[in-house]
């Protein structure tokens, strides 16, 4: 898919689960989409197992609604790509519903990305999706999610965002909190921080080498 800036520019697409992982951590957006860091740890393995159904192109009626898995989306006007779990064809109207490992739980990040497959839906379709829902697997339960003018507004702001970190070519610092106890790159991410502050004691130390500071 061409996509293109205000100034005519063609500029690359960003992936949708892209927002979802700047929107939780920066660094680890970063990590996996600038640098192809993936690493795998139980709850990833339990993510892979829960998508295992979804990713798979299915196209089917269910209860007189029709129902699509693995459906691609885009957005030229976003400059987004990416894949939906479930998108449920209420009389023709799209209902994104995107599939998370775990139980029930008021995460932003989860629903800033059902947006803006929602977002995507619109100009695919030309129908105005006012909702969503986000389906946890542990629990089976669902949350609807409204697509009120603040959370589309929000989307469009990490979708810069995120393009703006991956044309830098920058890792962000790294955080040091609660988000890091389940992130499956926390070794990764822990690596190239022991890493960069290596180079920078070298660095300091032969610029002190060569103003003749004393090595302590």
């Amino acid at each position: 898919m061409n996509v293109y800036a205000a100034s005519g520019e063609e500029i690359e697409p960003v992936m949708i689960s892209a927002l979802e992982h700047y929107s939780y951590c920066p660094r680890q957006c970063a990590l996996i989409h600038l640098e192809q860091t993936f690493d795998e740890n139980i709850y990833t393995l339990k993510g892979h197992i829960a998508h295992e159904r979804v990713d798979q192109a299915i196209v089917r009626n269910e209860d007189d609604i029709r129902v699509e898995r693995g459906l691609p989306l885009w957005s030229r006007q976003l400059g987004l790509t990416g894949k939906a779990d479930v998108v449920e064809f209420h009389n023709n109207v799209p209902y994104p519903v995107e599939y998370k490992l775990g139980k029930q739980r008021k995460w932003q990040y989860e629903a800033i990305q059902v947006c803006a497959q929602a977002l995507c839906l619109e100009e695919m379709t030309g129908y105005a999706v006012p909702s969503g829902a986000i389906y946890y697997c542990s629990s089976r339960t669902r949350r609807e999610i409204d697509f009120d003018m603040q959370l589309r507004e929000k989307v469009v702001e990490v979708a810069e965002a995120v393009r703006a970190l991956l044309t830098s070519m920058t890792l962000p610092p790294g955080v040091n909190d609660q988000r890091c106890e389940k992130c499956s790159l926390i070794e990764s991410c822990m690596q190239k921080k022991v890493h960069n502050a290596n180079e920078r004691d070298i660095e300091y130390a032969l610029c002190d080498q060569r103003a003749g500071v004393p090595a302590p």
